[in-house]
């Protein structure tokens, strides 16, 4: 029994590593872009996440496929990944000394039954205040290129977080709870994979 994993994310892989789980990995080229003014985070992130999983099952139809996608939001608004330094920076401006959710959506394809589960989690996050340097600073590092919101709760963004109130892997951007909820309604557990 096989486990694909629908993402590059070396973070959700570690995730699941680190429970026991060895994925193999097949990202999905499926388009993630958005229009954040008229989507609910949760809506949209297992909407993503079913879209990513359904793209990958086609090539691994025999195979269970799990699949995540993460959004920030902020007082209405979706954050997804930022595209260049300067988005970066202007997200963490946002985001400092500020509390903001954090939409982790996830599914699951079962190949018993051919269809995809899914779920979502959100977690609040509180930022200390950041001047423009520690701004700057942090870009620079190019950590937050790439992930949601434009930090990493477990790299060099944690120097920057005051608080989480919720499901630390949801940040990361696999809620592990979550996902064994979609493992044990399908009928397999961690060690199956």
């Amino acid at each position: 029994m096989r486990l694909i994993l629908a993402s590059e994310s070396e973070r959700r892989r570690d995730l699941l590593r680190a429970v026991g789980v060895v994925p193999e990995i097949a990202p999905s080229s499926v388009d993630e872009t958005y229009d954040s003014d008229r989507r609910d985070p949760a809506a949209l992130v297992v909407a993503l996440s079913r879209r990513k999983v359904g793209a990958v099952s086609l090539e691994y139809p025999g195979d269970y496929v799990l699949g995540a996608d993460t959004v920030v939001s902020i007082c209405g608004d979706v954050l997804g990944k930022p595209g260049d330094a300067e988005e970066a920076e202007e997200m963490l401006r946002r985001l400092s000394g500020k509390t903001h959710q954090v939409y982790t959506g996830v599914a699951l394809y079962d190949p018993k039954t051919k269809k995809i589960a899914a779920d979502w989690d959100c977690t609040e996050v509180t930022f200390r205040s950041m001047d423009d340097e520690e701004v700057a600073w942090y870009v620079s590092t190019k950590e937050p290129m790439g992930k949601a919101g434009a930090y990493a709760l477990q790299g060099i963004g944690a120097f920057f977080i005051r608080r989480i109130e919720g499901d630390y892997s949801s940040v990361i951007g696999l809620p592990l709870p979550k996902v064994y909820g979609l493992f044990r309604d399908a009928g397999v557990k961690p060690g199956d994979f």
